[in-house]
This record gives structure tokens, C-alpha cells and sequence, in this order.
């Protein structure tokens, strides 16, 4: 891959070649913004161009090295990534076990989420990370002399996810990098990555995608309509995974609004019905059997319509995209009840229910706290 096919960024890829073309790399980066903004994509085209170039790009060898890494079989170019045990993997699980299933994903889609990936090796239900054994395997990989004798280049997809074992391991070969090593983190959630190691890296933030940018590629790439690219290019808030998502209709979010829609309706009945408050329970429960992964993008997907819900009651109309497919659901009369006193409640509520979701504490009793609270919470009066 080269930076010509990766979708916008232009600022980031330009700033990402000069370093190469300077001849200063630094050795550790950080890229940090979604992953449907394009950041393995950018890391793999920034990868491309740091192992092949000592290579005149019309030679033979060059494209011997591009062919390589586009599919990521490049003997310089290592992989890091969350993973967990499954049917195939029992026991201490590190990403070489994953190997072939990982090439097949990325080669599918550079812009997939994580949720995505867990889903595709068979841990939806549980959660990935990046342990201490992983740490041994970076150890031993960067240890060894180039293969090529050019550099070696290091992409963490996730870095977050490591443990303290892990990151305490990785924050050595920082410290004291190998000759001609390159190591790339990426991350979405930048504030759970230790400080010693953030102090230590460039950082890079990859902004979402223009929507322009979008609409553009689903014109020239998918021959899709005008109108239908609009739609879809302003729908994907500039996640090119959720354009692509919303190409092949994945059903995913309707369910997420159906399960949504239940508990806003059980939310405001349950200020005068006591029944309802048992419904509450219900929904608490059902939720509670899904894996934590759907847990935590229900509740994500939750505070991008209250977020929309905001933006609706304060006429801000060229900002929304959120159409909802159930005809009894009214965007409009729900969204004056989302307002500034109580949003930054909600927002904090919902986050707290993702960090207990992610440190393993009992779904049923995170939804019922939270389902509560925002019983309270959307009938809180305006002024």
C-alpha cells in the first residue's frame, strides 16, 4: 500500500514522507484517532515507504519489497494486535498465533474496527489484550538483526490494550531502541496508554475523514449515486469503516436503536409506573447476556444519538445524520428532552458503564445503574 491509497489525510501523508525522505524517522510514533479515519492504512504506507526505500521505485526490487509488505509478509515488517483464546488458541495467546487470520482481515478492510477483528477470530464475547507474553515475542523479534538490512518497523494496531507487563516491556525497547527500528502505536483510547510511554513517542493525531473525502471515493471507487453517496458520505461522520458498514447494510445499528429505542420509552414511563421500572430490570438483563464488545458498542452508539440529540434541539440540522428506521420513534420530540443541563450527565453515565463494562464488572448491575440514572436524568427540567 502507498500513501496514494489511502483515502484523505493529506497533511498527515505529507508530513509522513518527509520524515522518510529527510532520513528522520523517529523511532517511536504515536497515531492516535479512529480506525475508520485510517491510521493502519496510514501506518502501512508509511511502512511501505520506510523498508523499500533504498529502492529505485521502477526497479524490480522495489516492487519485490512493495509486494511484500502489501501483503504483509515482509520479514522486517511485525505485527502487534489484541488477542484472546479461542477454539484454535487455548492457552497464552500472542498475535503469531494469529498470523494468517490477520492477513486475511487486514487485506479485507485496513479500516476495521476492533469489534470487527474480535468478531472475525472468534472472541466477540470476550475481550482481547495485549499480555505479558506478547511482551517476550516484540523482545526476541527486535532483538534480531534486520532481514533485509534496512530497518525494522513495528505496527502495535490497538496499543491500549496492552497490560502494565506488556507496556513496562515495550517502555524498555523505547528507552533503548534497536539500530534502524521503527515502532508504531496505534490507538483510539490514548488516555489508557501509560504516560512514560506517551511522553516518549511523536504524536500524530489522525482527524476523521472530510465527509467530501468520502463522498468522492463512494462517486469514483463504488459508482455509487450522487444522492445515495451524500447520504452515506455525511451517515459515516468520518468513519470510512461505517461507510462500508452502511454499504452492505450491515444490521448491527438497527438493532442497537431498537434495543435503544426499548430503554428510552421504559426510561421516561418509569417516573410515574412502577411496572416499568421492572421492565427496566427486563432490558438490563437482556443486554447483559450480550458479549462485553457489543456491551461497550451499544453504549457508544448510545452517546453518538445523544450527542445528535443535542444537536437537534439546538437547530444545529447540517450537523445530523441520524435516521431512524423505526416510524413510531420521533427524533424530534426526543431530542428536546437532551439539552445542556443535562447531556454532560448522561455522557459522564454512559462513559462510566464502558470503563466498569471493560474492567469486567456485572453487566447486569452496570445497565441497571445506568438505566436508572437516566430515568432521573432525561425528565431533568431545562431552566
Amino acid at each position: 500500500m502507498t500513501f496514494s491509497e489511502v483515502l484523505g489525510q493529506q497533511h498527515i501523508k505529507s508530513h509522513l514522507a518527509k520524515t522518510v525522505k529527510s532520513g528522520k524517522i523517529p523511532h517511536t510514533q504515536l497515531f492516535i484517532g479512529k480506525t475508520g479515519s485510517g491510521l493502519l492504512a496510514l501506518a502501512l504506507s508509511y511502512a511501505n515507504q520506510i523498508l523499500c526505500q533504498s529502492y529505485d521505485e521502477k526497479s524490480n526490487a522495489y516492487t519485490s519489497c512493495k509486494n511484500k509488505v502489501d501483503k504483509l509478509s515482509h520479514p522486517d515488517l511485525h505485527f502487534v494486535y489484541p488477542v484472546n483464546t479461542n477454539e484454535g488458541v487455548k492457552k497464552n495467546p500472542i498475535s503469531d498465533n494469529f498470523v494468517s487470520s490477520w492477513r486475511d482481515f487486514v487485506l479485507n478492510n485496513s479500516y476495521s474496527s476492533l469489534y470487527d477483528w474480535y468478531q472475525f477470530i472468534g472472541i466477540e464475547k470476550k475481550q482481547g489484550n495485549i499480555s505479558k507474553h506478547e511482551a517476550v515475542s516484540i523482545s526476541k523479534k527486535l532483538s534480531l538483526k534486520s532481514y533485509e538490512g534496512g530497518y525494522k518497523v513495528l505496527i502495535v494496531w490497538m496499543a491500549e490494550k496492552m497490560n502494565n507487563e506488556c507496556a513496562n516491556q515495550l517502555l524498555k525497547l523505547i528507552e533503548e531502541p534497536p539500530e534502524k527500528t521503527v515502532i508504531l502505536l496505534l490507538a483510539e483510547n490514548v488516555e489508557i496508554i501509560l504516560d512514560t510511554i506517551k511522553s516518549r513517542c511523536q504524536k500524530l493525531h489522525i482527524p476523521p475523514l472530510a465527509e467530501e473525502e468520502i463522498y468522492q471515493e463512494l462517486i469514483d471507487a463504488y459508482s455509487l449515486k450522487s444522492n445515495e453517496a451524500k447520504k452515506i458520505s455525511h451517515q459515516s461522520n468520518g468513519d470510512f469503516n461505517k461507510t462500508l458498514q452502511i454499504i452492505k447494510e450491515d444490521n448491527k445499528d438497527v438493532l442497537f436503536e431498537d434495543l435503544f429505542v426499548l430503554w428510552v420509552r421504559t426510561a421516561f414511563k418509569a417516573k410515574k409506573n412502577k411496572e416499568a421500572v421492572n421492565e427496566l430490570f427486563n432490558w438490563s438483563e437482556k443486554i447483559a447476556e450480550e458479549g462485553r464488545e457489543t456491551q461497550k458498542r451499544f453504549l457508544n452508539f448510545c452517546l453518538e444519538i445523544f450527542r445528535q440529540a443535542m444537536l437537534k434541539n439546538y437547530n444545529a440540522e447540517s450537523l445530523i445524520y441520524f435516521q431512524s428506521h423505526d416510524g413510531n420513534f420521533s427524533f424530534d420530540k426526543f431530542s428536546a428532552y437532551i439539552h445542556q443541563n443535562n447531556i454532560l450527565d448522561i455522557r459522564e453515565t454512559l462513559e462510566k458503564a464502558i470503563y466498569h463494562i471493560e474492567r469486567n464488572g456485572n453487566a447486569k448491575i452496570i445497565f441497571t445503574d445506568v438505566s436508572i440514572q437516566l430515568t432521573r436524568l432525561i425528565h431533568r427540567n431545562r431552566f
